[in-house]
């Protein structure tokens, strides 16, 4: 079943090139795009696949189109240029973080011409796409989401449906509700730790034993303490994503001041610079903040 599952990628940055070499391991790759050519020819280069000329040839040589790419602007204009080559019975498979509004948009405008669609946003970052153990939110049809699952394990440990088209993306928000605060919390309370001249290896050993336990501190506290922000997960993107997160809580009236105050501190954070160190780099603004 697999090896008739011909899936194309389009978006070969930090978490689509690594996608892209799990599935040509399972067999599925057929073609990758990325708008920086030499980027596609050099991973092309690597797994002995063909680049396609641009994205409508690459959804014709395929039945799933995986697209890994930044924001709404990005998917928009990434399926205008598909939608010559989809056609009934192919699946749009979207492994970006977006708005949910436009997942409902585009996937309905898609449905017209008989294309699936299928949000799957990703958690796990650059370590958990390298890996293959991604954590999958998905909306979409359950019979759509039985036939590409196939794909999904290519690139993932776990996979969850979580009901109709746009609802990965709503899922993906409130992960990112938590991922957003915990950088604050932690960045915080390690920049105070300093302050106190707390030894560094004692102290992450002892906070990862206990409740204050968290991916984020795992993973991040001792690369932010030595300095270290090479990502990892852009400061810009978290950025864009906790901004989605703040239009969701406009729409529906209900307030995240948590979100609100993050969004400050990374907005000076990308202002002096940090758009592309790690989400980590936020124990910066905290340093000053009390210096």
């Amino acid at each position: 079943m697999t090896t008739k599952l011909r899936t194309g990628v389009l978006g070969l940055g930090a978490m689509g090139a690594p996608m892209a070499r799990h599935l040509q391991a399972a067999g599925l790759l057929a073609v990758i795009w990325n708008r920086t050519e030499s980027v596609a020819r050099a991973l092309a280069e690597e797994l002995l696949v063909p680049v396609a000329a641009d994205p409508a040839a690459l959804a014709r040589d395929c039945d799933v189109v995986l697209t890994c790419v930044s924001a709404d602007a990005d998917l928009e204009s990434v399926l205008g240029q598909l939608e010559p080559g989809l056609s009934a019975g192919k699946v749009v498979l979207d492994t970006s973080t977006v708005s949910p509004g436009i997942t409902r948009r585009l996937a309905a405008g898609l449905a017209e011409h008989g294309v699936d669609y299928v949000d799957a946003p990703v958690s796990g970052g650059v370590e958990g796409a390298r890996a293959g153990t991604l954590s999958v939110m998905a909306g979409g049809n359950s019979t759509t989401l039985a036939r590409i699952r196939p794909v999904l394990e290519a690139i993932s440990a776990r996979i969850t449906h979580m009901g109709p088209v746009s609802s990965g993306q709503a899922t993906k928000a409130v992960n990112q509700v938590i991922v957003g605060g915990l950088a604050e919390a932690v960045c915080e309370a390690l920049a105070l730790a300093e302050r106190m001249e707390l030894p560094a290896k004692p102290l992450l050993e002892v906070l990862s034993a206990g409740a204050a336990g968290s991916w984020f501190l795992d993973h991040r506290g001792a690369t932010m303490l030595a300095d270290e922000f090479t990502p990892g997960f852009k400061s810009g993107l978290l950025l864009k994503d906790l901004r989605i997160c703040a239009d969701l809580a406009q729409e529906l009236h209900f307030p995240l001041p948590m979100v609100d105050a993050t969004i400050r501190d990374y907005e000076r954070l990308v202002a002096e610079g940090g758009a592309e160190d790690d989400t980590s780099a936020l124990i910066r603004v905290k340093r000053d903040a009390h210096s």
